[in-house]
């Protein structure tokens, strides 16, 4: 498959891992728009939220969201789906934005 975040998830491309289970990868967004900007995805492949076949796969993400906000004392965060092409969603492999800090952009999506 020539997904990039599968490649990521299969540690065939290098990234800056923040969290990992068996099921879940969270590691630093290289374009960041927050000060902390984190990409959460299940390491199987899933296209989008429209394609998930179960909700159990997006609670897992957020319960990673908020787990990570507990370890790291971080008290205020946004959390984000492009879903598609035209929602923004650049990676056709599912993934939750996590982003906190002082320079929190309001947009994650291209202007129209």
């Amino acid at each position: 498959m020539d997904c990039l975040f599968c490649k990521i998830a299969n540690k065939q491309l290098p990234s800056d891992i923040v969290y990992e289970t068996k099921e879940v990868l969270v590691f630093k967004d290289i374009n960041p728009k927050a000060e902390t900007h984190y990409l959460i995805l299940p390491k199987e492949h899933i296209e989008s939220v429209m394609s998930a076949g179960s909700e159990k796969v997006i609670e897992k993400l957020i319960k990673t969201a908020k787990e990570i906000a507990e370890k790291g004392k971080i008290e205020g965060f946004k959390l984000v789906f492009n879903v598609g092409q035209k929602g923004g969603q650049t990676v056709p492999h599912l993934h939750m934005h996590f982003l906190s800090g002082e320079q929190m952009q309001t947009e994650l999506t291209p202007e129209v």
